[in-house]
C-alpha cells in the first residue's frame, strides 16, 4: 500500500500568486511554449529546445542530452509534451546530472522548479514529497508530480513548463545540480578551494579584531598551546614501609625515641 503524500502549507504569499497575470507582461515574463502553437518544424523544434532548457537547465541543447528517440516522436505527434517531459526526467542522462549528485531533500526542490515551475513551499514539503522518492523511487516520484493536479491545471499534456511564480532571481530553475553543500563537502571543495580557505581566515580575523583588548578570547589558542606539567603523588607500595621504626619506643629515662 502506497503511503499517501503529506499535508503541507505555504509559508509566504508569494507562493499563493497564481501566476504572473497581465501587470507583468514586461521581458522577464516566460515565454509559453504549446504544441498547439506550433504549426512548423521550426517552432515544433523551438519547443523541443524550450524543454530540454526546463529540464537539463542549460542554454543550448547538449549532444549528450539529447533524446532523439523522444524527440522523433513528439515530433510526429506520437506522445505529448508532458510524456516528452516525463521521458527526459526518467532518462539516464538525467539521473546521472542530477538525482545522482543530490540529496532528496534538494532533489524534490530542483524537480518543482524545473517540472512545476516553482520551489518548495518550505522543508514541510521537500520531506512530503521526499518520503515519494524514498517508497516509489525517483521515477515514482516524477510520475507523481506529473500527474499531479497541480501539473495538469498549470500545463496539461501540451504545455512545456515554464516558472510561473512572480519570485526573486527568475529564471530560478536554473540552478547548477552539482554544487549543493552536500556535493562540495563530499568532493572536498569545502577544505581544498583557496576561495573557502581565504574566507575562514577572515573571518576568523575579523571576528577577533572586534574583541575588545584583555578580553581572554583573543588568548583562547595561546592558553590551550600551554601544555602545563601535572603532578601527581607518587605511588608507595606497602611492602616498602618498615613498620618498626614507625612505632614510638620509650627508653630508660621515659623519652621516646
Amino acid at each position: 500500500m502506497a503511503l499517501p503524500l503529506l499535508q503541507y502549507k505555504p509559508t509566504t504569499q508569494n507562493h499563493r500568486v497564481r501566476s504572473f497575470g497581465v501587470a507583468d507582461l514586461d521581458d522577464e515574463t516566460p515565454y509559453i511554449y504549446r504544441v498547439e502553437d506550433a504549426n512548423s518544424p521550426a517552432e515544433i523544434q523551438e519547443l523541443i529546445w524550450a524543454a530540454y532548457r526546463q529540464v537539463f537547465s542549460e542554454h543550448e541543447i547538449l549532444k549528450a542530452n539529447r533524446q532523439v528517440q523522444l524527440e522523433s516522436q513528439l515530433k510526429n505527434r506520437a506522445i505529448s509534451v508532458r510524456d516528452f517531459i516525463r521521458g527526459l526526467a526518467k532518462s539516464e542522462r538525467f539521473y546521472q546530472m542530477v538525482v545522482a549528485v543530490n540529496n532528496n531533500y534538494r532533489l524534490v526542490d530542483i524537480c518543482l522548479k524545473r517540472f512545476l515551475g516553482r520551489s518548495s513551499y518550505n522543508k514541510d514539503e521537500q520531506i512530503a514529497w521526499s518520503i515519494k522518492i524514498g517508497t516509489l523511487g525517483f521515477h515514482g516520484f516524477v510520475d507523481a508530480l506529473l500527474d499531479s493536479e497541480e501539473y495538469t491545471d498549470n500545463f496539461g499534456d501540451y504545455t512545456v513548463p515554464y516558472q510561473r511564480k512572480r519570485m526573486e532571481g527568475r529564471p530560478f530553475n536554473l540552478v547548477t545540480p552539482r554544487y549543493g553543500e552536500d556535493f562540495r563537502e563530499t568532493a572536498g571543495t569545502v577544505t581544498t578551494d583557496w576561495r573557502f580557505a581565504l574566507e575562514q581566515f577572515y573571518s576568523r580575523k575579523y571576528e577577533q579584531r572586534q574583541l575588545r583588548e584583555g578580553d581572554p578570547r583573543k588568548y583562547r589558542d595561546m592558553a590551550a598551546a600551554i601544555a602545563p606539567k601535572q603532578n601527581y603523588a607518587q605511588g608507595v607500595s606497602a611492602y616498602n614501609i618498615d613498620y618498626m621504626k614507625m612505632v614510638p619506643v620509650r627508653n630508660a629515662s621515659g623519652s621516646k625515641r
